[in-house]
């Protein structure tokens, strides 16, 4: 059992942070939302009034924020008044360099860091299913470990600090890829006449499955529990799609990467966000192909 304080509380952090009280962690929580704290602090976590409270007396800190700048600016208010030799894991998908930025500031600092975005979504958070992907040091990582399987089902190390966001957005890219794909070929069944329960359930059995079709139909109506059901709501934002095609090209151009599916998914969820979308699940993109 560890004492750990989580940050950042939103869709994705709320069911984190429940499973690790479920493992009978000692949990202290802050969220710039106070009303996102309360389910935490009725299940049994400590509330703080600020990050600087919040991060007192932890061992671990776990952040899940939207970007790269706010690591940054939490890590810069807290890390005066974390115990010494403290384990940072950040769980945001920001900019591998400012992963490997925020590694040297912490270590310079007698503290340890992994990173480790996630993979899974908010259904995954709440059911403790995530993946997570981990860069950082051998031993830090075989720590940070220990205290992710009470979040998610794997744990992969995917090399030194700023390797775990890599592999994130690669990830990411092919999902887009993957959604804008599906929907496209569901929609030109919908032109036909096809039903499109039956169209996913025969891509389900051919060579056109993928994670899409199999837990996150964009089409509404198909699978119950996912967003295009919920009027697309929860789930993965399409501004948070944006906001990881956008490091995938960064890093595309800054290696010389080939990547023109990643480039024209990045173009259609751009001008989807454009059309007052930006909050909504990211399989809303098969509004797009109507």
């Amino acid at each position: 059992m560890a004492n750990i304080t989580f940050y950042g509380l939103g869709n994705m952090g709320q069911g984190m942070a429940l499973n690790l009280l479920k493992n009978k962690h000692c949990l202290s929580v802050f969220d710039l939302v106070p009303n996102n704290m309360a389910p935490l602090i009725e299940a049994g976590a400590k509330g703080a009034n600020s990050a600087k409270e919040a991060a007192q007396q932890a061992d671990v800190i776990i952040s899940m924020l939207p970007a790269g700048h706010h690591v940054a600016a939490l890590y810069d208010e807290i890390i005066g008044s974390v115990n010494s030799n403290t384990l940072f894991i950040d769980c945001s998908t920001i900019e591998a360099s400012t992963a490997r930025a925020l590694k040297d500031k912490v270590c310079s600092q007698g503290h340890r860091f992994v990173d480790a975005p996630v993979s899974g979504g908010v259904a995954g958070a709440k059911a403790g299913t995530l993946t997570f992907i981990m860069g950082g040091d051998d031993t830090d990582v075989q720590k940070a470990k220990h205290i992710l399987e009470g979040m998610g089902k794997h744990c992969f190390h995917a090399g030194k600090a700023g390797a775990g966001q890599v592999a994130k957005i690669c990830n990411n890219m092919l999902l887009a890829v993957l959604m804008t794909g599906t929907c496209e070929a569901l929609q030109m069944g919908i032109d036909n006449g096809l039903d499109p329960k039956v169209m996913s359930d025969i891509m389900q059995q051919s060579s056109g499955n993928n994670w899409v079709l199999q837990v996150y139909n964009p089409v509404p109506n198909i699978m119950p529990n996912a967003p295009s059901s919920n009027n697309y709501k929860g789930g993965f934002m399409v501004d948070l799609m944006n906001k990881d095609l956008r490091l995938a090209m960064q890093t595309a151009l800054e290696h010389q990467s080939t990547t023109p599916m990643g480039a024209l998914a990045k173009s259609l969820f751009e001008l989807h966000a454009k059309g007052g979308n930006g909050g909504k699940d990211f399989s809303s993109i098969f509004e797009s192909f109507k």
